[in-house]
């Protein structure tokens, strides 16, 4: 009896696509395997639900006061993914996911276009195993998605000016319809930062002159189209929405000396060495100080070096943009990955040619992907440490729907979604002090928020509010929190790694002792759950 073997014979393409499946299927697999970090998971996760929760998609809203430092693309795509899928920490992963999924399929597409198969997936493979992707790729705020519609913005304009003779409309209108989704995203970086990439490179390449050849009044109109009306029925409905968004959110914080995170012009580089590591040191030994700088005088207007100098062009001018700023944020540099991935692969490809084994390829593939699942572990571990996560899962199973939460001596942000509340916490601080420091921190957001509407503000309660409470009202404090003036009124109910939960200490029974009720054997069984 004759037997047949099947045999599956991969074409080159086919390969590819199964490289980047497995590189996002191994992301969304880290993506399940820790707690939400603090602050941005907790903030940026609650805010979709809440969306979700009260079918406002004009306002984003965190703990039911208006949100405006971003704009609502991730926070639209969060609820309708919870609604979709559930409420959880690896849906909320999700939306990040997807983006830095389009991120390495559009620069895949993009490098086999340029350059070859094997250039393309080689690009691949350094993205999408490199640190900076398989973490910030799966982190919930809005740098993934910002990064990978500039991105995609730049790599549709670039390939429009591939044809010599003409410019590729088609390709220029998605180039156009990515600078909308961007701004949707993050603000005016999503529309800016690619137009300033690719008004260098043609500068630098001397093909300034093809701007006239783009479709300025159909790629604008689209642009504003997509973008647009959030923007004018937000500003029509708060007065004050583009000022705090625009003024404040994007050129203030650009400008200004007083925002935290200040870091000095040495920071990115740092950055970079690391979110590429070991890809990076690729990159770094294929550098010759001056030479190629030599090289670009004399070959950059021609075609044939077109493409790499998109990719210099592109890293030093986003560098540069967010060197300058003295606040930096590690996601705000994102978007030059895709191009330092093309550098490490062309990189490899000279290392290649000298005669380089393909198995120290291998090796730093190895390398990089496990020092990505050794840092996610590490990142869950010291998130559990500073979670609320403990002690909302007491709280999700002791509330009642008509008590009150309070919150005081910080803002618990991951709280509300762990706990599932229905309604926004009561934070009890004392305000007047928060808005005469003006520190930037969670106190700021809230109060800045409630000049949108006063309403949802009246959850910023005094420190006194914690003196009267009604019975069968809860309290999260840090553990450290200093709850002397108020301890008659409160007793702890359970007491997590980083905070503590308390319930307002309830009447006193008679003096003939009642035996307890169903609440109270339901209250004894969720207090359980919190002791270890």
């Amino acid at each position: 009896m004759k037997q047949t073997h099947l045999k599956i014979s991969l074409t080159p393409q086919h390969t590819s696509w199964l490289v980047i499946a497995c590189l996002w299927l191994f992301l969304l697999l880290l993506a399940s395997l820790r707690p939400l970090s603090l602050p941005d998971e907790g903030r940026y996760a609650d805010v979709g639900r809440l969306m979700l929760i009260s079918g406002d998609w004009l306002a984003p809203r965190l703990n039911g006061i208006p949100f405006f430092h971003k704009p609502p693309l991730l926070h639209w795509l969060q609820a309708s993914a919870f609604g979709l899928l559930g409420v959880g920490a690896w849906t909320a992963r999700l939306i990040p996911a997807l983006h830095a999924g389009f991120m390495l399929v559009v620069m895949y597409g993009a490098a086999r276009t340029y350059a070859s198969e094997k250039f393309a997936r080689d690009s691949v493979l350094i993205l999408g195993s490199s640190l900076g992707f398989l973490i910030s790729g799966q982190y919930v705020n809005h740098d993934m998605l910002v990064a990978s519609w500039i991105s995609i913005a730049i790599w549709c304009f670039g390939l429009s000016f591939k044809p010599l003779d003409r410019v590729d409309v088609r390709l220029s209108l998605w180039g156009f319809a990515a600078c909308a989704m961007g701004l949707l995203s993050k603000g005016l970086i999503g529309f800016v930062l690619p137009g300033l990439v690719v008004f260098c490179w043609l500068i630098w390449t001397g093909q300034l002159a093809r701007l006239k050849q783009m479709p300025w009044l159909r790629g604008l109109s689209l642009w504003a189209l997509i973008s647009w009306p959030w923007f004018v029925l937000g500003q029509l409905k708060y007065s004050e929405l583009f000022n705090y968004l625009i003024i404040g959110q994007h050129f203030s914080r650009y400008v200004g000396t007083d925002f935290n995170n200040q870091w000095g012009a040495w920071f990115y580089a740092l950055v970079l060495l690391i979110m590429l590591f070991p890809w990076s040191l690729l990159i770094l030994q294929d550098l010759r100080p001056f030479n190629w700088l030599a090289h670009w005088r004399t070959q950059r207007k021609n075609p044939a070096h077109h493409f790499e100098s998109l990719l210099w062009v592109w890293t030093l001018s986003i560098g540069i943009f967010f060197t300058l700023p003295k606040s930096k944020i590690v996601g705000y540099i994102l978007p030059v990955l895709p191009p330092l991935a093309c550098m490490g692969a062309l990189a490899w490809q000279k290392c290649k040619s000298q005669g380089r084994s393909e198995h120290i390829f291998t090796a730093l593939l190895v390398c990089s992907l496990g020092l990505s699942g050794v840092l996610n572990w590490q990142a869950g571990k010291y998130s559990l440490k500073h979670s609320s996560q403990d002690v909302a899962q007491v709280l999700r199973c002791a509330v009642s729907v008509d008590d009150k939460v309070f919150v005081s001596g910080g803002y618990p942000y991951d709280l509300p979604f762990y706990a599932q509340l229905q309604k926004p916490v009561w934070v009890a601080i004392d305000w007047e002090e928060a808005r005469r420091e003006q520190i930037d921190n969670w106190s700021r957001e809230l109060y800045e928020g409630a000049n949108f509407d006063e309403q949802a503000g009246q959850v910023l309660v005094p420190l006194t509010a914690l003196e009267d409470p009604d019975t069968g009202s809860w309290l999260i404090a840090p553990n450290d929190a200093d709850l002397s003036a108020v301890s008659a009124q409160w007793s702890v109910f359970v007491k997590g790694h980083a905070w503590q939960l308390l319930r307002a200490q309830p009447a006193m029974r008679s003096n003939l002792e009642s035996p307890p009720t169903a609440q109270d054997e339901r209250l004894n069984r969720c207090q359980a759950q919190g002791k270890p």
